[in-house]
């Protein structure tokens, strides 16, 4: 395992020129136009103020020279402090103006970056660790947002260096070109340091989303990690990525922390340089004292520009990864894509397969040359071996995955020309794990229908078992669910996972089973509620219970993506076929009759 270990690039990262990141950025300050000049008049105000300071220090030099006096010292004292205060009234308007600005933009950009991360589809998130993308969405436009104050700072200083630029010219062209002298060397080491400082950033990015998904990973599995007591594990990788990044951000900071100083070197002798020539020059009555004293203190401003930006380099560096990776995230192509966006009409739910192949990556097929019809109102329960393609058939209805070859059609369209949020909202859908967001359990069963009343939610409610299984709630329907559903028994989150799809009243109905065991009170209650929607829509079940596998109207038999048998529960039993093996090997002890042959065997044996 080598030291940048998972810091590698994603696979839908991309690099950009600054040119792009810029204009990119700027299209996001563009609905902000008046903002925008109001800040950029107030940089110009600052800049003038704090370039009149060392001009008009410089005249009152040379006056107190020429007629000294307590007179011409208080109003030099009065000129300064005016000066001070206008210069920290400036740059006070300025960094809250940018700070407003900065805000509006980095909601926008956040804004979007989730959009983004919401519309792709559920194979980006299989491939791709949620703790990376989340750590763009918030870690690096929180970076980005400090550029906006960084450059303000900058701009205000070229804008006083071109202000003293036309002074000094004015008043020594010599001396001033003696003044720039080395400032192409200054420029080139500012711009050769442009590769390394963007290259070591962009790495410290990739490790703090790495500690990001590490964090997210050992919280999310903490339950799982107490029962097998493996708290030190979880340590332990966590120690492995903060060392890594301690080790990452390290080397960043040696590198970027090489130019300040160096750059200080640079303004020393450009220093020394204007203060030999200069003297020799007031030596000579060329200049007056005062015109020297303002080149000796013009050099802070023309150096403060490429000091800062030195400085901050690594931050704007900083900025521009971050701003590389939130596009990055933004301009990732999406797997599903749609060949039309036809809104999706009223479905009946005739669904046909028709020659569909379809593989997760080029070495996993798992459909090849796939064809069946489920009729309007029909039910079919999918069965077969782990990896038989029975929730692929699923995702695939919900168009979760893109399919490589053939069509798939609903009612006689094919589900690609439809636009997806009109298609799924006449789907529902609930996965092997249900997931309940944090609230109250109304609150989850109201998440596809917010606007179901309360008459409605409590007469829905009450259609399973006449509302005994909220009995064991301590609070009802207005009983808190915790995170993920956290409080209650994975029967009772697939049961209010039900009833959610039960209220939204959908035309297509697809089911993927827990394979947990459930107690039988609750057991019965979920299959009252599935009965219910195999009346009222076309069902697709992923089984794992006999009661649902009776319930259904067909029995799909799959194996390795192909149907190898199908027919009613009963007819394919008498078949002795691949489901004639699944049912002794996994619904069989299911059954009464298996329950009352355990029960009279355990009897005989205690007889005995």
């Amino acid at each position: 395992m080598g030291f940048f270990y998972g810091l590698n690039s994603e696979a839908y990262d991309r690099n950009y020129s600054d040119r792009e990141l810029i204009t990119r950025i700027l299209r996001y300050f563009k609905p902000y136009r008046g903002r925008v000049i109001l800040v950029i008049l107030v940089v110009n105000f600052a800049a003038l103020v704090g370039a009149l300071n060392p001009i008009l220090v410089a005249r009152a030099l040379d006056g107190i020279i020429k007629a000294p006096g307590a007179r011409a010292i208080l109003l030099l004292t009065l000129i300064v402090l005016g000066l001070g205060i206008a210069d920290w009234a400036a740059n006070y308007a300025r960094r809250r103006m940018t700070a407003y600005l900065s805000g509006e933009v980095i909601s926008a950009l956040r804004r979007d970056a989730f959009t983004a991360a919401l519309n792709h589809d559920l194979s980006f998130f299989d491939e791709f660790r949620s703790g990376r993308i989340i750590s763009r969405i918030t870690s690096d436009t929180e970076e980005f947002a400090q550029v906006t104050q960084i450059l303000t700072e900058v701009v205000s200083q070229v804008l006083m260096f071109l202000i003293l630029f036309v002074i000094l010219m004015r008043t020594s062209w010599r001396l001033t070109l003696l003044l720039l002298a080395t400032m192409p060397v200054v420029f080139l080491f500012a711009w050769g340091m442009r590769s390394l400082a963007r290259k070591v950033t962009r790495r410290g990015f990739r490790i703090i989303a790495e500690v990001n998904a590490t964090i997210q990973e050992a919280v999310s599995g903490i339950r799982v990690a107490k029962n097998f007591r493996q708290e030190a594990r979880l340590y332990g990788e966590f120690s492995r990525v903060n060392q890594q990044s301690f080790r990452v951000n390290l080397i960043r900071g040696f590198t970027l922390a090489l130019t300040f100083p160096l750059f200080n070197a640079l303004s020393g002798m450009g220093t020394a340089m204007v203060v030999y020539w200069g003297g020799l020059t007031v030596a000579a009555g060329t200049i007056s004292l005062g015109e020297w004293y303002l080149f000796i203190n013009s050099v802070h401003y023309f150096w403060s520009p490429m000091l800062n930006l030195s400085s901050f380099w690594s931050q704007i560096q900083g900025g521009l990864s971050a701003a590389e990776r939130i596009f990055a995230l933004i301009d990732a192509e999406p797997t599903v894509r749609q060949l039309a966006q036809l809104p999706a009409p009223p479905l009946r739910g005739d669904i046909r397969f028709e020659h569909v192949s379809f593989r997760y990556t080029n070495q996993e097929e798992v459909l090849r040359d796939f064809n069946l019809h489920i009729h309007a109102g029909e039910s079919v329960a999918f069965v077969g071996h782990t990896g038989a393609g029975k929730t692929s058939l699923a995702r695939l209805i919900a168009r979760f995955y893109e399919f490589q070859e053939g069509r798939i059609t609903v009612d006689g369209y094919d589900i690609r020309n439809f636009d997806l949020h009109s298609y799924r909202q006449q789907l529902g859908i609930v996965s092997q794990t249900p997931f309940l967001f944090a609230g109250t359990i109304a609150d989850n069963i109201r998440y596809a229908r917010p606007d179901l009343s309360q008459e409605e939610l409590e007469a829905l409610a009450y259609r399973i078992g006449g509302g005994e299984w909220l009995a064991s709630l301590p609070e009802g329907l207005n009983t808190e669910v915790g995170e993920r559903g956290s409080r209650l028994s994975l029967g009772q989150r697939q049961l209010i996972a039900l009833l959610r799809v039960l209220a939204q009243k959908p035309a297509i109905f697809i089911l993927d089973e827990a394979t947990a065991s459930i107690d039988p009170f609750t057991e019965m209650q979920i299959q009252q509620a599935i009965e219910l929607l195999l009346k009222q829509s076309t069902s697709i079940l992923v089984a794992h219970r006999l009661s649902t596998v009776r319930a259904v109207d067909r029995i799909i038999v799959l194996d390795h993506g192909r149907i190898i048998e199908e027919g009613h529960h009963e007819q394919l039993l008498q078949a002795g076929g691949h489901y004639a093996l699944l049912y002794n090997t996994y619904f069989r002890h299911q059954s009464l009759e298996y329950v009352e042959q355990v029960g009279a065997r355990r009897r005989e044996q205690a007889g005995a």
